[in-house]
């Protein structure tokens, strides 16, 4: 948008902070090379357009806005005269893309000295050559720096979910070589019994009855239901006493395996009409073997599923062999994310799932989305172990307009109103000196804000802190490294604007 071209007096503009100190000479190049506009109220420029012109408020009011999802959140509003804005990076040339990162518009008549970009960077680099190289070195130094600690910042997040994986697969692990050594002992006693079996004077109907017993006994296994302990507790009391009662030796330790198999008195019972009571000991051994194989097989099969799904829910983390823009149902990358870090979160904060599995899915970058609820859930634990580690995870799917929500709930202490603007911000963090770097929840909001064009909102109050992420159900514009770029180097004009917007310096 254009303004009314008026008259560019030297003096005024020497009476703008930014400006005061230069000599004459200088403000009349200014004047030859710049102009005074006065707008109506309005636009004055839009976020993403090419950064032409560098804009210092005269008088009136300006408001500045940032595009966050499909609003616009108003960041910055001010009538304090010499107030800037605009091209402010002009002095960094091609080395960065010239584009405004914010949008600007004025409520009232408003004037402004405006400066086209390419003339604000040669008086940089002309009157204030060692500022522009010291500007220089901090804007750069600051991105490296932070491009440095974002990668440190994923190792560490990496690390903690691989110690966290190795944790959960040795339960399983453990338990599936416990299962196997003992299977192979309880193996070598049924070859020992039936070889005591074959040297017997048993007839070729007997050993048949028992083996048609053995088969009907697996089925029965298959079946089992689970008890509760009081339940069990009478029904081994119950087989122990037929046990005795029928000159079965050590029934008290037979009974428990029984039990666990879902057998039960009429079974045993069964089993007696089958077979002669010369053989019904050595049957009923035999059968405790084999009932003891089949629940040592069913603990393979269970440690050894359950190893394959903590592998399913590490690639469904990382990603691997996966496009890295997909459309995807966010819960399975909640799912995998709360088991990868179920070592971390422990056994005294339980975890509430409020799914909505109506929703849609969605297009996402799904690995960059498992590392924002990383983040997420992350602060959400370290936050409740502050209070003593007992506390509750709720993460809820819902949906609100045209986008999709997943909330992150915990019944921490809280974050306190001060600092809550600025949690957001790089290398800002309330952990102790090398617990946290202060970027995950930086990085959290540029991958929801700037990746997926959507939001990241927070409410808090003591016992319920509540991260907030929306995400469009629609796909997004397509990226480019342009785009990127810009993003990186919007910063963090979603708080309220620093040394980059309209903005009195400090």
């Amino acid at each position: 948008m254009s303004g009314t071209y008026v008259h560019c007096d030297p003096q005024e503009i020497a009476s703008l902070f930014l400006f005061e100190k230069l000599t004459p000479q200088q403000l009349g190049q200014l004047c030859a090379e710049g102009r005074v506009e006065r707008f109506e109220a309005g636009p004055v420029y839009t976020e993403g357009d090419p950064a032409s012109c560098f804009y210092v408020m005269i008088e009136g009011t300006v408001v500045l806005s940032r595009r966050v999802g499909g609003d616009d959140v108003e960041v910055s509003r001010t009538s304090q005269r010499g107030v800037y804005a605009g091209a402010m990076q002009a002095y960094l040339g091609d080395r960065v893309p010239q584009t405004y990162t914010n949008s600007m518009r004025v409520t009232e008549p408003t004037r402004f000295f405006v400066l086209p970009g390419q003339a604000f960077s040669d008086f940089m680099q002309e009157w204030f050559p060692m500022a522009a190289h010291l500007l220089e070195g901090l804007f750069f130094g600051a991105k490296n720096t932070q491009r440095a600690i974002g990668q440190r910042e994923r190792l560490l997040a990496l690390g903690s979910l691989s110690a966290g994986l190795t944790h959960e697969l040795n339960n399983p692990a453990a338990a599936a070589v416990r299962a196997t050594a003992t299977l192979r002992e309880r193996v070598g006693k049924m070859r020992h019994k039936l070889a005591v079996i074959a040297q017997g004077d048993y007839s070729r109907e007997a050993i048949a009855d028992l083996i048609e017993v053995q088969e009907r006994t697996v089925e029965r296994v298959a079946k089992a239901t689970a008890l509760s302990p009081l339940e069990a507790s009478d029904r081994e009391d119950e087989l122990a006493d037929w046990l005795d009662d029928h000159g079965i030796a050590e029934g008290w330790r037979i009974a428990p395996t029984f039990v666990q198999a879902g057998l039960d008195v009429d079974w045993l019972d069964q089993v007696a009409a089958a077979v002669a009571d010369d053989i019904l000991p050595g049957a009923i051994g035999w059968l405790n073997y084999t009932v003891e194989t089949e629940l040592l097989l069913d603990e393979i099969d269970d440690s050894t599923t359950r190893i394959s799904h903590l592998v399913d829910a590490a690639k469904q983390y990382s990603q691997l062999d996966r496009a890295p823009n997909r459309v995807v149902d966010v819960h399975e990358l909640l799912d995998s994310t709360l088991l990868m870090l179920s070592g971390k979160i422990g056994p005294r904060v339980r975890v509430v799932k409020d799914y909505d599995r109506s929703l849609p899915d969605v297009p996402a970058y799904p690995a960059e989305l498992n590392q924002v609820w990383t983040n997420l859930i992350d602060n959400a634990v370290f936050a409740m172990g502050s209070t003593g580690g007992d506390g509750t995870l709720t993460v809820r799917t819902a949906r609100e307009g045209e986008r999709l929500l997943v909330e992150f709930r915990d019944t921490g202490p809280g974050i306190p109103a001060d600092i809550r603007g600025r949690i957001f911000d790089p290398f800002f963090t309330t952990k102790p000196v090398g617990e946290g770097t202060g970027l995950g929840l930086d990085i959290s909001w540029r991958i929801v804000v700037n990746k997926h064009h959507g939001s990241l909102q927070v409410e808090s109050a003591p016992g319920d802190t509540r991260f907030q992420v929306l995400l469009p159900l629609t796909a997004p514009e397509p990226e480019n490294a342009e785009s990127t770029e810009n993003a990186e180097n919007a910063g963090n004009a979603r708080s309220a604007p620093g040394t980059e917007t309209a903005e009195e310096p400090a």
